[in-house]
């Protein structure tokens, strides 16, 4: 398989001080997992920010600075707390516009909530004209459409990595994202295939073990050792899940040994576990 077919590496930015002062549970994490690994991809990092725009700025100037693909949520809308789009004009170092195709859907928005209510539309009135705030991106941006509310998110590309960029609420969010690795992605879903094999290791120490992973880790460049330490689970009380993860032909020639280096310490396994 050549290195062009390797899916780009996969992150989320989570935005706002309600997640990091426990007034709302963040459900983005979990669902960006889900969706990513439908599609035979997975995340790499995920950072949390609060409403503070020096944070956000320098955060999303990383992502823009870094190979591979982020996705950010929240902060998008035009309240006093939202910063997101502002912060990521800044880290690109251009200025904030009214985004055309994002304005038209906001005024088909406002346009339909007034016909729902049987009111005239007044897209003069200062609420109306506020609500044009959604639609300013930094220059360059291209719209990721909100099947909820029309109100669009947007994905900016930096230096070296791509931000796509959603609202907070889930209900838009999740479709959105959706949306964007449907689209813009598919060239690499279940292009690679990664296995990982593990071992129940009975009563020992990560310690002890150490060695074992990092010789294993240096002759298989390609596979990562993970070591998953319990002190009190039901069944097998104090133990280490110990195994491998990678490409397939890596995983079975590097598990193998693995087990022949468990019982040369005299440890004592469990059950084996394949995942994929």
């Amino acid at each position: 398989m050549t290195s062009s077919l390797l899916p780009p590496s996969f992150g989320i930015i989570i935005i706002g001080d309600e997640i990091l002062s426990g007034k709302r549970q963040d459900k983005h994490l979990a669902k960006c997992i889900e969706l990513l690994a439908q599609r035979g991809l997975s995340l790499a990092f995920a950072d949390y920010v609060g409403d503070d725009p020096e944070r956000i700025t320098a955060t999303l100037k990383r992502a823009f600075e870094t190979t591979g693909v982020v996705f950010s949520c929240g902060g998008i809308g035009a309240t006093p707390d939202d910063h997101t789009r502002q912060c990521a004009a800044s880290a690109l170092g251009v200025a904030l516009a009214l985004h055309p195709e994002a304005e038209a859907l906001i005024r088909e928005r406002t346009r339909d909530v007034a016909l729902e209510n049987g009111l005239p539309y007044e897209p003069d009135r200062p609420d109306n004209v506020h609500r044009l705030n959604m639609g300013r991106f930094p220059e360059g941006a291209s719209i990721i459409p909100n099947p909820y509310n029309k109100i669009a998110g947007f994905t900016c590309h930096g230096p070296q990595g791509t931000v796509h960029f959603v609202p907070g609420f889930p209900v838009m969010a999740w479709p959105m994202m959706a949306w964007v690795l449907d689209h813009c992605y598919a060239a690499h879903f279940h292009a690679v295939k990664r296995i990982e094999k593990s071992v129940i290791v009975m009563g020992s120490m990560e310690a002890t073990l150490t060695p074992l992973m990092e010789t294993i880790e240096a002759k298989y460049p390609g596979v990562k050792v993970f070591s998953l330490p319990s002190v009190d689970h039901p069944e097998f009380g104090r133990h280490i899940e110990l195994g491998v993860k990678g490409l397939p032909e890596q995983v079975e020639a590097s598990f193998p040994e693995l087990i022949s280096g468990l019982l040369n310490f005299g440890a004592k396994l469990g059950p084996e576990m394949v995942r994929s």
